[in-house]
């Protein structure tokens, strides 16, 4: 991530106690890295203070300061490692349940706004204004907040075999080709998992993927949105199958869009993870990588405030 020194004065600004009303933190090289004049003159226009990242850690930084100089509104302008550093900031700070998380889509697939209805950057703007302000779940993975999913398996290892350049020819796509390249050597997870919901349910075998989502949800048919609203977590086991059977079923219709008996899906406010191998596993949250060799997930409900776009729905089960 790269921006100029205007990001720099920003946060040292926030520490000289300067108190900002409403903020957007921006990934001025997220998705194409055409973006950062739209936001920057669309943020001007509708009175935002914007703080560009330089690398690393800095939208946390910068969640954290703004959400402790008193702005209501923090929005996050990148993909979704941009959203999950926001969050995490706005997490140190002990402000989810005390200010408005906001979103403006400028990353390569941008899944998330998407399942809060939220279509594009000036719509984002329009949103964040007028949109109607709903209170959402935050899922976590050992202590560790995440609002769109946690995900382990073929699908982590591919999104994080997937470098910039790909993105940046291929958008969404370079995340398929990487998974079908990694398929065909793909020896599976070997995993023990422990769901509650009104009593518990057991799963352990060899998985090739494990999809936990907050605001997404793994069928389906068009839109990916979850129920955010639930206190549930939306879960999806894929076993290890041999890869013709797989490739078969993942045209992905009928993989995601239908029961079938190498899938397994719950709906579960708990759900504990343990690898069975003898090295840690790569798991994805919102994007950002990490290793576990033990996963409990929760939910916090409606502890979180998001402007929605028009197309959020808050029963999205009822379209299936």
């Amino acid at each position: 991530m790269k921006a100029d020194g205007d990001a720099v004065d920003d946060l040292a600004a926030t520490e000289d106690g300067i108190e900002y009303e409403r903020v957007v933190i921006s990934n001025p090289i997220s998705g194409d890295g055409t973006h950062r004049e739209q936001v920057r003159s669309l943020a001007t226009e509708h009175d935002y203070t914007v703080l560009e990242t330089q690398g690393e850690g800095d939208a946390v930084e910068f969640a954290r300061k703004a959400a402790e100089s008193g702005a209501s509104l923090v929005a996050a302008s990148g993909g979704d490692g941009t959203l999950h550093e926001v969050i995490l900031g706005l997490d140190e700070a002990d402000a989810l349940d005390s200010v408005t998380f906001g979103v403006v889509p400028a990353g390569t697939g941008n899944n998330f706004a998407g399942n809060i209805g939220v279509r594009g950057i000036s719509h984002a703007f329009d949103v964040l204004d007028s949109g109607e302000r709903r209170r959402i779940d935050l899922g976590t993975a050992n202590g560790r907040p995440f609002v769109n999913s946690c995900v382990g398996g073929l699908t982590a290892d591919a999104s994080h075999e997937t470098d910039p350049e790909q993105k940046e020819r291929l958008g969404v796509l370079a995340y398929v080709v990487n998974t079908l390249q990694l398929m065909t050597d793909y020896e599976g997870l070997p995993l023990s998992i422990e769901a509650s919901d009104e009593g518990d349910v057991s799963w352990s075998g060899d998985a090739v993927f494990v999809l936990v989502g907050n605001g997404r949800r793994f069928p389906t048919k068009g839109r990916t949105q979850a129920n955010m609203e639930d206190g549930l977590l939306d879960v999806t086991i894929v076993e290890n199958v041999p890869t013709a059977n797989l490739l078969q079923e993942a045209t992905m219709q009928r993989l995601f869009g239908a029961e079938t008996e190498n899938v397994t899906h719950l709906k579960t406010p708990t759900l504990n993870i343990e690898i069975e191998g003898d090295s840690p596993v790569e798991f994805s949250l919102d994007g950002e990588m990490g290793e576990w060799d033990e996963l409990t997930l929760d939910v916090r409900e409606n502890v979180l405030e998001i402007p929605v776009g028009d197309e959020y729905e808050r029963y999205p089960e009822k379209r299936r």
